[in-house]
């Protein structure tokens, strides 16, 4: 008996944004072990349907170089800090995905070659090419950048077709749904609206480069399972920032 067809996709390769804090479950600090499973599950059936995926995830679940200097710490060193915290959420996604079958490559920003491979774009896209999950570190490698930024300049760099963030609610609200019970949802956004209103979807940086490259960003829920596999699909809720 033959298998089922896979769902079929219009996009060929993605950017996969998620926060550190995604990382944590129900933990107040670092990592959740059956969440990071559950995540690489999740980019693991969206592989299946023939994406070619990249991912950036934050480090907040361990430093967030901007806390760090609120409370006195040198804004450069708490940044360089935030970056290293995020290449250890990529070494765990890495060994999530490679126990489901996934090949994958750390890609870091800051050398540090005895735990992942420099970044080199052209050695880059060829993992893609490979169907392998590219996982970029280290931010962009510079104080002052956000992995927001770091997303968004890479899923440029891989030619993506879109930015996929995932977040704990299932789209772009007008206010905080958890505050506010009357926040309504956007199915739609343009850019430009996400800076005037603040909207908070990714740092105005992220915001104004994917606006100058014409960069969709899907917004959708993490919690969701089996939510990145159906908005590929062409179904679910979530909110397409855009021009």
């Amino acid at each position: 008996m033959s298998e089922p067809a896979a769902p079929k996709t219009t996009f060929k390769r993605v950017m996969l944004k998620i926060s550190g804090e995604a990382l944590m479950g129900d933990l107040g600090y670092g990592l959740h072990p059956p969440t990071v499973q559950r995540i690489a599950q999740e980019v693991k059936s969206v592989q299946e349907m023939g994406v070619e995926i990249c991912m950036v995830i934050g480090g907040g679940n361990i430093f967030r170089g901007l806390q760090g200097s609120a409370q006195g710490m040198e804004r450069t060193t708490a940044d360089y800090m935030g970056m290293l915290a995020t290449v250890m959420n990529a070494l765990a996604m890495q060994s999530a995905l490679e126990d489901l079958g996934v090949f994958t490559r750390v890609i870091s920003a800051i050398t540090m070659n005895e735990v992942a491979e420099p970044y080199i774009r052209r050695r880059a896209v060829r993992h893609l090419e490979k169907k392998r999950v590219c996982i970029f570190a280290a931010g962009t490698g510079n104080p002052y950048f956000t992995t927001d930024t770091a997303a968004t300049l890479r899923a440029n760099e891989m030619a993506c077709e879109a930015i996929f963030k995932g977040t704990k609610v299932d789209g772009v609200y007008d206010k905080d749904p958890a505050k506010f019970a009357d926040a309504v949802r956007y199915d739609e956004v343009s850019y430009d609206d996400v800076l005037q209103k603040r909207l908070g979807v990714m740092d105005a940086s992220a915001i104004a480069l994917a606006r100058d490259n014409d960069l969709p960003i899907i917004v959708f829920s993490l919690d969701e399972p089996g939510g990145f596999k159906g908005i590929l699909a062409g179904e679910g809720t979530y909110t397409r920032v855009h021009g």
